[in-house]
């Protein structure tokens, strides 16, 4: 049996994560009027100490955690309850992919740019299915594809248009162990900083024509929902406004990082 590792909790710092943690739930729900919208808690270079907190408390559960680096999102899956839902939401190099298919409780890997990723993390879910003693823990990997909407070089992404089609037409009909979830973005700074839930985001508005495009061109239907994972901590709630189905939110509930050579794993 797997046992979740001991740590100290600060009751000061507790009680500060709670309440940030509900203070952006609620901004959520008075903006999306009972539709649903998953919040992803970015946890990168935050202790697992937190992450606990946010997940064992009663008055949050918070089931849905995000980490940007390959290397201490495994640590900390190692260390946490195996009921948090994981989400790699940096940027994914193909080494990185081989750890990532070795998490059971991985729900999903947001940042798909290219087949060839797409086609390691499929092998790589593939050959854990087959050599696991219980190969029932390991379910299909989710997947978001990255979309580059603001046509930064600087930003990953496929490209709008026949680039994001054809890499979600792969996904879906050549990677048995992924499950296309929808399109993710990130969009130009500067245009998230003007975001309101009355002034409307041009990243999101490109994101969302792609997400209907897919849908065309791949011939699903609307029972078939393709998410748009779009919105921070900057313009969460105007990415909701626009269609967000989740948004991913970290120094407003975690507070400031400090920088990555003093972050640990465990406080």
């Amino acid at each position: 049996m797997r046992e979740t590792a001991e740590m100290k909790v600060d009751p000061t710092r507790a009680s500060a994560l709670i309440s940030q943690l509900q203070g952006v739930k609620d901004k959520i729900a008075a903006v999306a009027k009972g539709r649903p919208v998953r919040l992803v808690a970015v946890s990168k270079l935050k202790p697992a100490n937190d992450i606990l907190v946010l997940h064992e408390a009663p008055e949050t559960k918070h089931l849905h955690f995000g980490e940007n680096y390959s290397q201490e999102l495994t640590q900390k899956a190692e260390l946490l309850p195996r009921t948090i839902q994981w989400h790699f939401i940096g940027g994914l190099q193909s080494k990185h992919t081989k750890n990532l298919a070795k998490i059971p409780n991985l729900f999903c890997v947001s940042s798909i740019d290219t087949l060839k990723k797409a086609e390691l993390l499929d092998k790589y879910r593939d050959d854990q299915i087959a050599a696991a003693t219980n190969p029932d823990i390991f379910g299909k990997i989710k997947v978001h594809v990255q979309v580059n909407t603001s046509g930064e070089e600087s930003k990953s992404g496929c490209a709008p248009g026949q680039e994001t089609v054809e890499l979600c037409k792969k996904i879906e009909n050549e990677c048995p162990n992924l499950e296309l979830l929808g399109l993710m973005t990130i969009g130009a700074i500067a245009r998230s900083r003007e975001t309101t839930p009355e002034n409307e985001n041009e990243d999101f508005q490109v994101l969302r024509e792609q997400r209907d495009l897919v849908r065309k061109e791949l011939g699903l239907g609307k029972e078939r929902l393709l998410e748009l994972s779009m919105g921070m901590s900057e313009d969460f709630e105007g990415a909701i406004a626009m269609g967000s189905d989740e948004v991913r939110v970290g120094s407003t509930i975690f507070g400031v990082r400090g920088p990555k050579s003093e972050a640990v794993v465990v406080a």
